[in-house]
Order: structure tokens, then sequence, then C-alpha cells
């Protein structure tokens, strides 16, 4: 039973250790038993012949170098059958090209540019800024017209900052018949999964969820480009409301429907800036990041709320949603609360198996608060460590599901005609908050609007929408 157990976590790319008739070290040893586990192989020729088979790698080359280039190799470390080739960033990578070769993801090196990276991996992941998307896509599609062979694309989310965008990004991957991945990590989240797993049983005799909250909120992100509604394609809501609108949605979901089984028909939302619309905090803004949203301002809070239909009963169910880069508290939380006929349930991320002390008398603060949690925002006092946050908040099972679904040809959970249809909402979510009423999206005029519609803070007008102090 117990080597069941741990053919079951090999298969997911969980497996710590390598296998047989004992435990080794899997930096040592990496093979499967024939017949019990997936194909791999020994380096170290230490298993019998008849175990050693070839393994399947999945080369990934990343398009971007910042901060969820990190997070991924995070998620990357833990997961079998996977190899990084390369990078190209705008941003030095000395630090990312020393951490892949850490964490034996292989001997990874800095293209010049994307097209030259796609001649030497399986699948390049699109990190990079929101704004240079369509180009670096450009040039993934001409390369693969110029004979690089890949197996997939990925890109992280948002898709896109509209619709145009997003739609002009299908019809390139389209025009090479490029398989897609759309890499929203929350719906991979174990605790989310482990939940509808466990209340599959009284779902089908109670009735699917009516009501899922969801929110994520922190003090505000890394880079100046995040804060400039131009570049980023608007505030908090473009930035961290994807996610939210991906997690109601999903949770929703009934078991063993496809994930967008359910019909948004209507979505009412708000935005506002009520923190980084101060002069003390637009000039801290202006001092750290060069942006200036005494001029240019977005959204540092949004809320809202979205309608689905289930084709099959009628029946509506909702999803609600909030998030913030104004939550001076801890650092980075998560949380979502779903509500059934006879049944609930609820995950906060901050609530950790880990904290740690630190008093004021205390020499040194937490030596680095960023790995302990993040979007920290403190070093002493009582404090929520997250051992593993690449793991907790659905990286790694992102990645799992990657690499089965390029290297097996099943599809992903996510691809990128999903991920236009988070952008659709994302677009419904502003135009309801410029206009203060419901988008209908039952509504065909409504819908061929939201196709060419750019919100007025993503035009660089956020003044006619936001209070600025």
């Amino acid at each position: 039973m117990a080597r069941l157990q741990w053919a079951a976590a090999w298969r997911s790319g969980r497996a710590p250790i390598c296998l047989g008739w004992f435990f080794i070290s899997s930096d040592y040893c990496r093979f499967i038993y024939s017949g019990l586990f997936n194909h791999g192989h020994c380096p170290k020729k230490c298993c019998p012949k008849k175990w050693r088979m070839p393994m399947s790698v999945l080369r990934f080359g990343f398009a971007g170098g910042g901060f969820i280039a990190a997070f991924q190799l995070e998620a990357l470390r833990q997961v079998s059958g996977v190899e990084v080739v390369g990078f190209v960033s705008r941003d030095p990578v000395d630090n990312l090209l020393a951490t892949a070769e850490r964490y034996r993801l292989g001997k990874p090196k800095e293209f010049r540019s994307v097209g030259e990276m796609a001649r030497h991996c399986d699948v390049v992941a699109v990190f990079v800024p929101n704004f240079v998307r369509v180009e670096v896509v450009e040039e993934i599609v001409d390369a693969v017209k110029a004979g690089a062979e890949l197996k997939g694309i990925i890109c992280e989310k948002p898709l896109a900052r509209n619709m145009p965008e997003a739609r002009k990004l299908l019809e390139l991957v389209r025009q090479v018949n490029l398989p897609t991945i759309y890499f929203e990590n929350q719906p991979h989240m174990r605790a989310l999964q482990v939940a509808r797993k466990q209340l599959e049983p009284v779902m089908q005799s109670m009735g699917p969820l009516t009501l899922v909250r969801s929110s994520e909120e922190h003090g505000g992100p890394h880079k100046g480009w995040f804060w400039d509604p131009v570049q980023q394609g608007g505030g908090v809501l473009c930035d961290m409301g994807c996610h939210c609108l991906a997690v109601g949605w999903y949770m929703l979901t009934p078991p063993g429907k496809p994930v967008r089984f359910l019909e948004p028909v209507a979505v009412t939302a708000d935005v506002a800036l009520l923190k980084w619309g101060q002069p003390r905090w637009r000039q801290q803004l202006l001092e750290r990041f060069g942006v200036d949203y005494g001029k240019t301002p977005a959204e540092d809070f949004a809320t809202g709320m979205v309608t689905y239909r289930n084709p099959e009963t009628g029946q509506l169910v909702k999803a609600q949603f909030n998030v913030s880069w104004m939550f001076d508290k801890v650092g980075l939380r998560l949380a979502c609360e779903a509500i059934g006929p006879g049944y609930a349930f609820e995950m906060n991320t901050l609530r950790s198996p880990l904290e740690v002390f630190i008093s004021d008398a205390a020499a040194a603060g937490l030596r680095d608060t960023e790995a302990a949690l993040e979007k920290s925002q403190a070093s002493r006092g009582l404090l929520c460590v997250q051992p593993n946050e690449a793991d907790l908040y659905g990286y790694t099972d992102e990645n799992v599901d990657a690499r089965e679904a390029l290297l097996t040809g099943r599809p992903p959970l996510l691809d990128w005609e999903y991920g236009l249809e988070i952008t659709r909402l994302t677009m419904a979510a502003y135009m309801s908050a410029e206009r203060g009423k419901t988008v209908d999206l039952a509504d065909r005029a409504t819908c061929q609007e939201l196709e060419t519609y750019i919100p007025l803070i993503q035009q660089g007008r956020g003044r006619e929408v936001l209070a600025v102090s």
C-alpha cells in the first residue's frame, strides 16, 4: 500500500525521494519501477536494468525574469521530469540562472531573443509584463513558422489587458496550431481541490455550491509597471481581480463539468482609490517607482459580484470578489469561502502551521521577510510563516498539470480560451464600475461593446472615475 501511495505521488511529480525496495535521495537516483510507476531512469545505474526506462523531460524556456519567474522556479523544483533551458529578460538573470542550477533544473543560459530560445525548448512560458505580451508571442509564433518545434506555450495571468489584445494572442497561436496553457494558479490550490473532492458526495445529494466569496489582498506590487495603469492594464482589478474571478467561477462549477460550463450572465463591480491617492502615499509611489497617481491613477481596491447560470437547470449562482493593494497587515492573504445547501468551507492562507515571534529587544528582525511570506509587511512581532508558498498557492500543481498536458497530449485544466473569458469578465467589471450599473452579459449589444472596450483607467484617464485627494 505504501508503494502504491508513493507511486501516486510520483505520477503527480511530488515524490521527494526515489523508490525501489529501499529509499534514497532523488538527487542520486530517480527511476520508476516498471509496470507500477511512470517512465524514468537511474543516472547512477544502481537499479536493476529491467527497472530502468528513459524518462520524458519537458524543457522550459522562460520569457521574463522578474518576480513571477523566480516564484515559478520554486514551484518547478518540486516537479519531476522538467528542465529549464534558458531565460530571456530585460532584467539581469544571474540569480535565476544560479537558482535553477542549485535546484537541479538543468544548466540554463541567457538567450538574446525569445525566437532563439524557442529553438532549444519544448515550451515557452510567457512571464513578461502585460504591455509586451503580444510582441513576445508574435516572436514565438515567428520562430515556430521558421522551424522551432514547440509542444506548447504558457501565459501567466492575465492573458491580456483587454479583449482586442486577448483576441490577437489567440489569433497568433492558431496560425501555427500551438497548444496553449493559461497559468492561473489559484484553481490549482490543493486546499481548494481537496475541498471540492471532499464535498463532492454532498454536492451530489444536496445540490451544488450557490455562493463563493474570494479575496486577494496585499500592500502593493513589487515593480513600477504594475502601478502604471497604461502598462499594466489598470490597477488591482486587472492585477488580482483575475485571480478571484477564476476562483469564483471554478469553485461554483459542479463536479465533472468543464471549467466554462457555467454561463456568466451579469457583473456588478465598484473600484476606488482609497490609500494610494492620498498625498503622502502618492509621493511615495512617485519616489519609489516614478508613477504619478496625481496624473494617471489606478484603483487600489475593487469589489464585485458575478452571476452565473447553470445551462442544464437554469439555476443562478453567485461569486463575490474583493481585491486590494492596501492590505497593511501580515502579508499576502488569499481567502475563499463557499456555501451550499447544508454545507460550506473556508480557506485562509494566513492560517499557517508555523508562526515565529521576534521581540522589540531582539537584535535583528526576521532574516528574510519575503521568503517567510509574500508581500510581508513586518519583520518583528508574531509573524505568519508559510514554509512552501509555491505549493500552497497552486504554482506547483499548475506546473504538474502543464507537464502532463504537454507530454501526454491531454488538455490542460485551463487554456487561453479560458483566459480570454476571464479578460471579458474583467472588462465587464471595469465597465460596471465606470457606469455605475450592472453589466448584462446576456445582452448581445453589450457583449459586442466589450470586444473593443478599453477602461478609462487603462487609457490613463483614471481621474475621471477615481477620487484623488
